[in-house]
């Protein structure tokens, strides 16, 4: 297949000390892939509205989406803290007046919101658990869409994991603190991230450069096709003491329903030596921790990195296609 080919410029230092990298165009007679190269980086459901909805009785499971009664929505309203204005879930406690606060808020507050009595000793209020478990809630991601009611045995686990909760800034690292929308993602890493290459195209290099920096390190690209924008990231880190990884991943720029309809493949090729991983991108709602914790993703050491480097460079030949239906 013949194609164009796009090849970055070398750098020697990590990306956050330096311009932002300016890829270089130039015709080729072979018109492999295009090609970036990328310095390191430093260390590192339905439309329904939401509602709550009765079950048949204490300890009732599963969730569910629909419209219910206005009666439905004040009784769960009954369970709103007063700070925070989530639910109250159990176990319940009360003030000696009887007011609730959630277990979160109550740690911080030396006295009743409500009436400013005192919050101690610790009262049960068994009543109102036991309403809490014949009740489903909204998602607390119900006013970005979510449309989900649920027990309040399921609601943490579901709200961790929610498609509706604000996106974090999938940049490896925790040096940015930007959550917002999906639709602001891409806005937030051109503006923000500025020295983060982007290549076009469903077959590309990716040049990491200088691999054998010390610690813990970065490199971090973006490929655009098939209309969607894909995080191209490959992590130096030492998972374990004395021994350093490379761990290279692929994520997609949005939610984990669309990334099941790609698939892509990470290929390191040269010295008559070839090692692929293939699998399907993650959501940036899932990050790349969970991944490297797991090995789930292309993973060789130090050693294996040498046989594929060319003066502390090192290509990645990236692919991304789409999955049959």
């Amino acid at each position: 297949m013949s194609r164009p080919s796009s090849t970055g410029p070398s750098a020697n230092k990590p990306c956050s000390k330096q311009p932002p990298p300016q890829p270089q165009h130039a015709p080729s007679p072979a018109a492999p892939p295009a090609a970036a190269t990328i310095s390191a980086a430093g260390p590192g459901s339905s439309a329904v509205p939401a509602a709550a909805a009765v079950i048949s009785g204490p300890g009732g499971g599963g969730g569910g989406a629909g419209p219910v009664s206005p009666q439905h929505h004040e009784l769960t309203s009954l369970f709103e803290c007063p700070v925070c204005f989530d639910y109250v879930l159990p176990p319940i406690l009360q003030c000696q007046a009887g007011h609730l606060v959630c277990n979160q808020c109550r740690q911080k507050l030396s006295c009743c919101p409500t009436c400013r009595g005192a919050l101690t000793p610790s009262i049960r209020n068994l009543a109102m658990e036991k309403v809490a478990s014949a009740v489903l809630f909204p998602c607390k991601y119900a006013t970005t869409g979510c449309s989900l009611t649920l027990h309040h045995t399921e609601k943490p686990e579901h709200e961790d994991i929610c498609e509706y909760r604000p996106y974090s800034c999938p940049c490896p690292g925790a040096s940015c603190k930007w959550q917002g929308s999906l639709e602001a993602v891409m806005s937030h890493l051109m503006h923000a991230h500025k020295s983060i290459t982007t290549l076009q195209g469903e077959d590309i290099v990716f040049l990491a450069t200088d691999i054998n920096l010390p610690g813990a390190v970065d490199w971090v690209m973006m490929q655009s096709c098939f209309g969607h924008h894909f995080m191209l990231v490959l992590e130096k880190q030492e998972k374990y003491e004395g021994h350093q990884q490379f761990f290279a991943i692929v994520l997609l720029i949005g939610t984990r329903k669309q990334a099941e309809n790609f698939a892509y493949r990470l290929e390191l090729n040269g010295n008559r030596r070839r090692l692929t991983w293939e699998a399907t991108p993650r959501s940036i709602h899932d990050g790349v921790s969970a991944a490297i914790m797991n090995s789930d993703c292309l993973v060789f050491d130090t050693a294996i990195a040498h046989l594929f480097a060319d003066n502390g460079n090192l290509g990645i030949n990236v692919t991304i296609s789409t999955c049959c239906p």
